[in-house]
């Protein structure tokens, strides 16, 4: 038996005590521990290609959208480290959480790409809410849709906006934002290989393995591995 994690159920009729998951034990019923059959089994020694196939998923709309964001950014001629920020933007999306998905994603990845990739995910969150017209960037109309016309960042977000645009990485940040908010279409089938180079040159891939390497953010990948633990 699978139990979806607290985070997917507060909120909802969905959210059972710990008492309701037990009380589903019975004889020939017991809760997923290790691997999941009805996903895609990881490899020993998994590389980040590996998640995007084997757990993001390469037809999903998320992964297809960052696939898209980094080919936008390559014709763009944008450096390298950008493309394999927007490469990565929403990592945290596909595999892990949605709110806070950049401060998420730039944790995760923080140990194997530079400080400046890795600031630049997590402060894309922010900066996509703040229109720059020296950019040409609009704070985007999908955001009246999805959140309302009324809706107002929080304060807390608007006080790291401050921050972000006076950080020396700030365009670094905003061209994220600008790939991400206007990358959305389902033109054209576009593959992690052909990001093979960016990656070798800017991701420090792990011998052991991403989630085997001892870093301090290994259980998040051994997370996606393995989501559906019950402990």
């Amino acid at each position: 038996m699978t139990v979806l994690p607290a985070i997917a159920t507060l909120g909802t009729e969905k959210h059972l005590s710990g008492n309701q998951h037990l009380a589903q034990l019975e004889p020939g019923k017991v809760f997923m521990m290790g691997d999941n059959p009805a996903l895609p089994k990881m490899p020993k020694r998994p590389t980040l290609a590996d998640f995007f196939r084997l757990r993001l998923g390469l037809d999903s709309f998320t992964t297809r959208h960052m696939l898209h964001s980094a080919r936008r950014a390559q014709l763009l001629g944008l450096d390298e480290p950008v493309v394999l920020a927007c490469l990565l933007h929403d990592i945290a999306v596909g595999g892990l959480l949605r709110s806070h998905h950049g401060h998420w994603g730039a944790q995760l990845l923080a140990p194997y790409v530079s400080e400046e990739v890795a600031w630049a995910i997590r402060q894309h969150e922010i900066a996509r809410f703040f229109a720059d017209s020296s950019v040409g960037y609009d704070y985007p109309d999908a955001y009246d849709a999805f959140f309302g016309p009324e809706y107002d960042p929080p304060e807390h977000v608007r006080e790291a906006y401050k921050e972000v645009r006076a950080h020396r990485w700030y365009m670094s940040a905003r061209l994220v934002a600008i790939n991400d908010v206007y990358t959305f279409t389902d033109e054209d089938d576009v593959d992690i290989s052909e990001f093979e180079d960016v990656i070798g040159r800017h991701f420090r891939q792990p011998a052991e393995g991403l989630g085997f390497d001892g870093s301090p953010v290994a259980h998040m990948w051994r997370t996606m591995i393995w989501p559906n633990n019950f402990l």
